[in-house]
C-alpha cells in the first residue's frame, strides 16, 4: 500500500478497469454478488488476475493498514509488494 498504486471502492475500480490501467483486482468474501460478478466479467475482458479475499470487507480494510472498510481494490502498480507473483 505505501509503495504502490491502487484504487480503493466499486466506483475507483469501475473507472480502473474501464480505463485498462489496473493489473490486478482484489475482490472481499463479503461483496454483493451482482457488483461481483460485474467486476470479475470487466477483469476477464481486460485479462487481468482477481485475487479472492478470504476475509470480509473489515479484514481488508485493515490488512491493508486504513481504519475503513474495502470491499474491492484495483492493484495498478505492486511497488514492493509481491501481490502479482501470488497465485490463486
Amino acid at each position: 500500500m505505501k509503495s504502490g498504486k491502487v484504487s480503493i471502492g466499486y466506483k475507483q475500480v469501475l473507472k480502473t478497469l474501464r480505463n485498462g490501467k489496473a493489473k490486478a483486482l482484489v475482490l472481499s468474501s463479503n461483496l454483493p454478488l451482482v457488483r461481483k460478478s460485474e467486476l470479475e466479467y470487466l477483469a476477464i475482458l481486460a485479462k487481468i488476475k482477481t485475487i479472492d479475499f478470504n476475509g470480509t470487507n473489515s479484514d481488508l480494510g485493515t490488512a491493508c493498514g486504513k481504519l475503513f472498510r474495502i470491499s474491492c481494490m484495483a492493484i495498478q502498480e505492486s511497488g514492493d509488494s509481491d501481490i502479482l507473483n501470488i497465485e490463486n
